[in-house]
């Protein structure tokens, strides 16, 4: 058993992830840690020449639901490298479809639509609450953003009994039976009926028309209930609720379980996990006030979402987000590592600061790995079997669905053996693992491959073990989010002086 120390990464990753629901309430989550250490909060829509300063730490954010941070080394100069870590926000889950009435048999039932390659037969049977953001109106007729977070059990996918339906496999139709049941029809109407003697207006009593709406009223496309039960944990009424992007969630908390605390049970381990342990790792990479001081790099983390889907969203990894802020970041001033002589008007040669910082940077993909599973141990290469609270694992392709080279393995070993303690009980350096899927096995991939394509950057794969991978229900190991965040924290704070001893072109 870890000592009680190591444990309380997974305990702090725990309130982490019961927390954050959906990619918004993960981007809140993140925030909230970075403000509370001193980051302050841009905007892509402002220049930031003027307001980025050596020694400054800051993140900007995008739809709400993808998040990027960085830490701006005192001896920064344009051209100079990024060490970068990137993970995702989303998970596979369930959404509410754009129109979701449904009703059968006397039940009054929710259409939902699948995000991602989730394992659908694991949704059934668990107690399902809803969160996301809402669109509301305020008082002067602007719309704003609004995070709601529904934490009672309100949905169910009930499963069929054995006795109607003997299959030896669990098979459904995704479109047909998927649906979750929300309540009774007649105990609607009933609720309905009374509602409405009660609040019925002079207007609506004459059957006055209400105003014109290009789309059906939110209670027509919806089943009321479940709009009030929205608005009203958002804090305002049925009324101001313009559209919402709702998933369904397992109520059931995250925990540790295992005789010794060794396992993390939980939702979203794919990819909060390494969205916890990259923002830790940042953050624990600063802690020092001197930090900075001679830091010649940035230190940037991005999480994005849509990794699930494919990542070809404005506010996915494919996206321009990122190279336009590495641009942006390449060329900042020069500074000499005092804020009082940060030169904001100074002209240096900034034609190929761009080209110069991509190919000297480094972005480690961040997201979760396979750990061998003991009842399927056949589907595992035999010298490659991840085990958990073992460390990280590099993930590792010949035909490159991961973007690890040896390079990269060679830097990554360095980062972990010079590792730092973060507690008395740490071993010297950070155990790391390989996995290599069998060939003949699919083999999934991240967003490290299309990045490091799309920016020219070095790039490594890996992530912390996990099992049941897409489940709404996975299974971690407790002491890997201490590993990752003691690699991640040495990446930040190593990577300057180890890019300039890795020799390859």
């Amino acid at each position: 058993m870890a000592p009680v120390q190591i444990k309380a990464a997974a305990s702090d990753f725990l309130d982490f992830v019961n927390a954050s629901p959906t990619p918004f309430h993960a981007v809140k989550s993140i925030k909230e840690r970075l403000t509370s250490v001193g980051f302050k909060q841009i905007s892509e829509k402002t220049s930031w020449s003027s307001a980025l300063v050596p020694g400054g730490k800051y993140f900007l954010t995008r739809n709400g639901s993808t998040i990027v941070a960085f830490a701006i080394g005192k001896k920064w100069k344009p051209g100079n490298p990024i060490s970068m870590v990137g993970a995702h926000t989303d998970s596979p889950c369930l959404r509410i479809k754009p129109v979701s009435k449904k009703q059968g048999d006397g039940f009054l039932q929710v259409g939902v639509e699948t995000y991602g390659g989730g394992l659908w037969h694991t949704w059934f049977d668990r107690d399902l609450g809803i969160a996301g953001r809402v669109m509301v109106r305020g008082d002067d007729g602007n719309v704003v953003q609004r995070l709601v977070h529904i934490k009672k059990p309100i949905l169910r996918i009930p499963t069929l009994a054995i006795h109607l339906d003997r299959q030896e496999k669990f098979e459904f139709n995704k479109e047909t039976q998927l649906f979750p049941i929300a309540g009774l029809v007649a105990a609607e109407l009933k609720r309905q009926d009374e509602k409405q003697s009660k609040s019925r207006s002079p207007a609506e009593e004459e059957g006055q028309n209400k105003p014109f709406s290009p789309l059906k009223a939110i209670t027509t496309r919806h089943h009321p209930h479940i709009v009030e039960l929205i608005a009203s944990d958002a804090e305002v009424s049925p009324e101001e609720v313009v559209d919402f992007e709702v998933v369904l969630y397992d109520t059931q908390k995250a925990c540790l379980g295992g005789l010794s605390d060794d396992f993390i049970f939980s939702a979203r381990l794919d990819n909060l996990n390494q969205t916890y342990c990259a923002t830790m790792g940042l953050i624990e990479s600063l802690k020092s006030k001197s930090a900075l001081d001679d830091e010649s790099s940035i230190r940037l983390i991005a999480c994005f979402d849509h990794e699930e889907i494919g990542s070809m969203t404005a506010q996915g990894a494919f996206s321009m987000m990122l190279p336009a802020i590495i641009r942006r970041l390449s060329v900042l001033p020069v500074g000499d590592g005092s804020e009082e002589s940060y030169d904001h008007t100074a002209d240096p040669e900034l034609s190929t600061a761009y080209e110069q910082t991509l190919s000297s940077s480094f972005l480690l993909s961040a997201d979760m790995a396979h750990s061998v599973n003991p009842n399927y141990g056949g589907k595992y290469e035999s010298d490659h079997r991840p085990e958990m609270n073992q460390g990280p694992v590099i993930k590792v392709n010949a035909n490159a669905r991961y973007a690890t080279n040896s390079p990269g393995i060679v830097l990554l070993q360095e980062v972990a053996r010079k590792a730092p303690k973060l507690v008395d009980a740490d071993p010297e350096g950070v155990p790391l693992q390989l996995f290599v899927v069998r060939n003949d096995s699919s083999c999934g991939s991240t967003i490290g491959p299309m990045l490091s394509a799309h920016l020219g950057a070095r790039t490594l794969d890996l992530g912390n073990p996990q099992l049941s991978m897409h489940s709404c229900r996975e299974t971690g190991g407790a002491d890997d989010v201490h590993h990752a965040i003691r690699l991640f924290s040495s990446f930040f704070q190593q990577y300057s002086a180890l890019e300039k001893t890795i020799l390859v072109d």
